[in-house]
């Protein structure tokens, strides 16, 4: 089955067939570095990641290109415009640049966290000056832009006359027009639902630069246009990015495309969708907003504990990338226990212990007749190969997981005797083997990050500490076995009390 994907331009799912195969060219909108990435980025970045990986697997050569987005007007759905940039930095009393180094750093350190894949290319806004302005320039020749006291605006009237503006959103014009408060630029545009490609800067604006038309700075819409089509082409494969940018600024780049080289940029729009906790919007005012490094480390009210980022990534997986997710704690302490089960089952095969095992009565297999092949072998077989079938399925990852799921649950009955292993070939061992390990870490970018798995020195050398700290409970002396749990959390290791008085561990 070849590869299909939902097209949120098209509103159908289409087969996936590149421009420029088997070259694929892919564009994520990256983050706005003023503050730390919300855990909905979070889910955004690792679903491209899974995208990418896939896309990789596949035996497609991608550029993976994800912005960095430290200078800009950002415009919402209302019309109202701040460059927030410069308003953490006043908040913080420091530079704009300290504000963007700052999040920038953060931003990655947490991307490595959970184990994305960097893109191939990072650019910046700052970094892409000169060629905003040359679009702008091209936008004003081709008549959908226009100059108003240095600041240059877009043309969405002419611009619909001419191509129809709200395709991807499917917004209405006239009703865009009627919704917006218009206090973005409300005194010189033509339009209010028109927005800024330019913006003049005022004498106190930190962040400005040289233009024909003054001093400024870029619009938000603009940067992602002119740096996807530096490195992917007037057209390119994919485009991805949250719901939330759908409008007003998917719609935008694809206006701005149009209008200076009459292309839209990608051919198919992907986005993933919205997350929730405990079946609430995630947001400050209500005090669920929890960002990814505290679901880590559980420093926040509403968790009762850290979770390794694998969990939080592996939960996430849990839910096709394009529909909502609810997190709630059983959720991720489900997710945890499945996630183990799943890497237990994949440590028993590669451990070579079936071989070992005595249980093992396989008889020679040059002397088995493959058309003897039992339904057992079938069964195991066809959910291997289905999970190329579900990824093909515009990147089913919960079917896949299903898949998983009832393999690794083969592989614990065989292990606990429940199963004969006589009763499959080797090759089907092998096969699940590699199954388990192509999708749970090529694929979808997990790690074993379970004591099993763990390096045996590191394992020996906690299993002391966690004796110690027995040792110091049982005595009632709690400041040291408080002591010794928190100076690992502080080295990036998490001790978990089992309920049958067993302590594991992971890294976080």
């Amino acid at each position: 089955m070849a590869l299909h994907v939902y097209n949120s331009l098209t509103r159908q799912k289409e087969k996936f067939e590149p421009i420029h195969a088997p070259h694929v060219g892919l564009y994520v909108c990256g983050p706005t570095v003023y503050s730390e990435p919300h855990v909905g980025n979070l889910r955004t970045f690792c679903s491209f990641d899974m995208i990418y990986r896939y896309l990789t697997y596949s035996g497609y050569k991608v550029r993976y290109v994800r912005n960095i987005t430290d200078a800009g007007h950002l415009t919402n759905e209302r019309g109202e415009g701040v460059n927030r940039m410069e308003a953490a930095a006043k908040l913080e009393s420091i530079e704009p640049m300290e504000i963007v180094q700052k999040y920038t750093v953060s931003f990655h350190r947490i991307m490595d966290a959970f184990n994305t894949i960097p893109p191939t290319i990072e650019p910046t806004a700052t970094g892409h000056i000169i060629e905003q302005i040359e679009m702008i320039e091209t936008l004003l020749k081709n008549g959908f832009a226009y100059e108003v006291n240095g600041s240059i605006y877009f043309d969405v009237k002419k611009y619909n006359a001419e191509h129809g503006y709200g395709a991807l959103s499917g917004r209405n014009i006239d009703e865009l027009i009627a919704g917006y408060r218009d206090l973005d630029g409300q005194d010189e545009k033509r339009n209010s639902i028109d927005f800024a490609l330019w913006k003049k800067a005022s004498p106190e604006h930190i962040m400005q630069w040289n233009s024909p038309w003054g001093k400024g700075f870029p619009g938000w819409h603009l940067e992602c246009s002119a740096m996807s089509t530096k490195y992917l082409g007037e057209t390119f494969d994919i485009h991805g990015g949250g719901m939330d940018l759908k409008f007003p600024h998917h719609e935008c780049e694809i206006a701005q495309n149009v209008g200076s080289c009459n292309h839209g940029g990608a051919k198919y729009w992907l986005h993933t969708n919205m997350l929730n906790f405990n079946g609430q919007k995630m947001s400050k005012s209500l005090g669920n907003s929890i960002l990814p490094m505290e679901f880590v480390n559980g420093n926040h009210p509403l968790l009762d504990k850290g979770y390794a980022p694998s969990v939080l990534r592996f939960l996430f997986l849990q839910s096709h990338y394009s529909a909502e997710l609810d997190i709630n704690i059983k959720g991720l302490q489900d997710a945890e226990k499945g996630l183990q089960k799943l890497m237990n089952a994949y440590e028993f095969l590669k451990g070579g212990k079936l071989a070992d095992s005595k249980v093992i009565t396989l008889e020679n297999e040059k002397n088995r007749n493959p058309l003897l092949q039992n339904l057992a072998d079938i069964e195991l077989n066809k959910l291997c190969d289905d999970c190329e079938k579900f990824m093909n399925d515009d990147f089913n990852t919960p079917m896949v997981i299903a898949n998983l799921f009832e393999i690794s649950s083969k592989v614990h009955a065989i292990k606990n005797n429940q199963i004969p292993a006589a009763n499959y070939f080797r090759a089907t061992f092998e096969k699940m083997e590699k199954t388990l390990e192509d999708y749970l870490f090529d694929v979808f970018g997990l790690k074993n990050e379970n004591t099993n798995a763990g390096n045996n020195k590191l394992d020996d050398a906690l299993q002391v500490l966690i004796q110690l700290r027995k040792e110091a409970k049982a005595k009632r002396d709690f400041a040291t076995s408080d002591a010794i749990r928190n100076q690992l959390v502080e080295k990036g290791i998490q001790l978990k009390d089992e309920k049958d008085g067993t302590v594991s561990w992971s890294t976080i």
